[in-house]
């Protein structure tokens, strides 16, 4: 059984693009040198802060171990067959029934929610409050307040891309919003609630290389994706003649990119765009690849947890807050008025 976690005080932020903040970069060419010269400072206070464990409604928390390895290059490999059966929509129908997982969680007096604070409007640090905020971040305290009935007893933790199926396995948080893509494959390993965000893998590169298509951007080049997300999937089965780099966090991809160490990130297309309207001098391609959904992750098992998740997904939906959040958050930077919920 999980126990309540401690607390102590939180790592310090680190500031710019690196940390997931609201400010953008600077993209005249005057400050092209003191940006890369900030930018390289970013990149190593990035790999050396790791994930913080962060009370809700509160800076405070405890630090967790920093991510190991930096970036790694990695051989294409044949993508799994597809499963035909599949379907990324299933999931529990909705309850508002207290089952034993659900009551295991009261008895431990909080709720711990995996989520970002690197990723600008999803999961971020707001520098000027403490605060971790972004679309993830509403949903995550929609879920904890409706769960818990007291928002102070919902606490956030930051797990980093490549270890969140690991963390819920493993016990470390109770679930996982965070921009998690649901596939076949984490289907067998962690429960799923319905989806509640369509989303597709695109480019980011930088402006100055003028180009437009995937074969343009990497034929020849390095790419990087975070570790164990489907943008590393799409690379390792169709890398257009590129070489992979890998990195525990998507954003640390943008922070290679900037220093001149990769030439393309890929990652989701809700990430991509936020990270673009950070930095000036990147750009989103408009091609697309493996479209899927979003969805809160759970640990296998825990069926009145994920069905308990779903009523809070309905709820949320019905009454216009993940309209109200998706306008706030995502759709300044998204640029588009497709429809992003899929119910």
């Amino acid at each position: 059984m999980r126990t309540a976690p401690a607390r102590s005080t939180d790592v310090a932020d680190t500031g710019g693009s690196g940390t997931g903040g609201s400010g953008a970069n600077p993209a005249g060419a005057d400050g092209a040198g003191r940006a890369r010269r900030g930018r390289a400072a970013t990149v190593v206070a990035l790999l050396a802060a790791g994930a913080t464990l962060l009370g809700a409604g509160s800076p405070q928390g405890a630090g967790l171990p920093a991510a190991g390895g930096g970036p790694r290059q990695q051989a294409p490999q044949a993508a799994p067959a597809a499963d035909p059966n599949c379907d990324t929509g299933r999931s529990v129908p909705p309850s508002s029934v207290d089952g034993p997982a659900v009551k295991a969680i009261k008895d431990n007096k909080t709720l711990v929610i995996g989520v970002d604070q690197n990723s600008y409007r999803w999961g971020a640090r707001n520098p000027a409050t403490g605060e971790i905020e972004g679309f993830d971040i509403d949903l995550a305290k929609a879920i904890g307040t409706a769960l818990m009935g007291d928002p102070n007893k919902v606490t956030f933790k930051a797990v980093p891309t490549a270890e969140r199926i690991k963390f819920i396995q493993d016990g470390k948080v109770d679930m996982i919003v965070r921009t998690m893509t649901i596939t076949c494959e984490r289907m067998d390993q962690v429960a799923f609630s319905k989806p509640y965000f369509k989303t597709a893998n695109r480019l980011l590169v930088p402006k100055a290389r003028g180009v437009k298509t995937f074969d343009e951007a990497l034929k020849g080049r390095t790419a990087c994706a975070a570790r164990s997300s489907s943008a590393e999937d799409e690379l390792k089965s169709n890398p257009h003649g590129s070489k992979l780099v890998t990195v525990e966090n998507q954003l640390d991809c943008l922070v290679l990119m900037q220093l001149g160490k990769v030439d393309a990130t890929m990652t989701d297309d809700g990430l991509a765009a936020g990270q673009a309207a950070q930095d000036t001098t990147v750009t989103l391609l408009d091609e697309q690849v493996r479209p899927g959904v979003m969805g809160v992750a759970m640990k296998l098992g825990n069926t009145d947890l994920v069905a308990r998740v779903n009523q809070v997904l309905a709820d949320y939906q019905a009454s216009g807050a993940w309209r109200d959040s998706y306008d706030k958050w995502l759709k300044p930077t998204m640029h588009d008025d497709a429809e992003r919920f899929r119910p």
